[in-house]
């Protein structure tokens, strides 16, 4: 049986240990917490990277003061704070580091010929940190940076969908489903029968729920471990497309996604540090 040598991310997380510089330990509790699916705390931290729990908690702190970690509030737990958030979106949306990315998305453009972007999800909205304008003179202005919601985007509604079910429930709890159409969906229950629906496709629609008048649709990016880290999507007006003719770009956005998964876990093993790889079956 072939198999094939794979660097998986959490195996290079557990690698730190008392020798290294206090710098190095920071960032490795850092990015061993922002990889969970859930809010952590330092003791499992610790655990998990093999450091001392007083070393750990120490350091999880200081983080938190800076703004790098956040912790749930009335718990010991910590998740990624908004700093950190600011630092992945400049360093997604810097035009050198994301020069490959950017072009597959123009070739998605040209191909399709409408406007294509990339988002991620940040605290409790959705960011566009990549964008393609097709050459259209009507056209929706919404430029890299902007934060859209979760409930009525087509992308907020796949991120929503496949997120971790405590960590959507929490969401949900705390989001104002506000109305900004006819069609926006403001019952609980309802957005979450269609985002059982969407985790079922992996396929997400904003019919004209977020802004009168724009369809769109959007698709995930999976990272290593199969989960979402971007969604790639696309937009239009329906004074020039109807929805039918929006999911004609489906195989299209499909093979551009493809290539933007490849592309960003082929940088996420290039950058990780040394570890022990994870045998994966091919």
């Amino acid at each position: 049986m072939n198999t094939k040598i794979i660097r998986h991310p959490e195996d290079n997380l557990r690698q730190p240990n008392q020798s290294q510089s206090a710098l190095a330990r920071g960032l490795a509790i850092m990015e061993w917490i922002t990889a969970q699916d859930r809010a952590v705390s330092s003791a499992e931290a610790a655990e998990a990277l093999a450091l001392p729990r007083p070393t750990v908690h120490r350091m999880a702190q200081q983080l938190e003061r800076q703004g790098f970690l956040q912790r749930v509030p009335g718990s010991k737990r910590f998740s990624g704070g908004s700093r950190l958030h600011s630092l992945s979106l400049a360093a997604l949306s810097n035009s050198v580091v994301g020069a490959p990315r950017h072009a597959v998305l123009q070739a998605l453009s040209e191909e399709i010929e409408e406007t294509c972007n990339c988002t991620m999800l940040e605290g409790s909205h959705i960011v566009y940190f990549d964008r393609v304008e097709a050459n259209w003179p009507y056209r929706i202005h919404l430029p890299v940076g902007t934060h859209v919601p979760l409930h009525c985007t087509a992308s907020g509604k796949l991120f929503l969908a496949l997120m971790p079910a405590v960590q959507r429930d929490r969401l949900l709890s705390t989001l104002s489903l506000t109305r900004y159409t006819e069609l926006t969906i403001t019952d609980r229950r309802q957005l979450e029968n269609q985002l059982n629906h969407i985790k079922e496709q992996g396929i997400a629609l904003d019919e004209g729920e977020y802004l009168a008048g724009l369809i769109a649709l959007a698709i995930p990016i999976l990272d290593l471990r199969n989960r979402i880290c971007f969604a790639i999507a696309v937009h239009v007006p329906t004074a020039r497309r109807s929805l039918e003719e929006l999911w004609q770009y489906l195989p299209a956005m499909r093979r551009a996604a493809g290539k933007l998964s490849q592309l960003t876990n082929s940088e996420a093993e290039s950058n990780a540090p040394g570890g022990t790889p994870r045998r994966r079956k091919k």
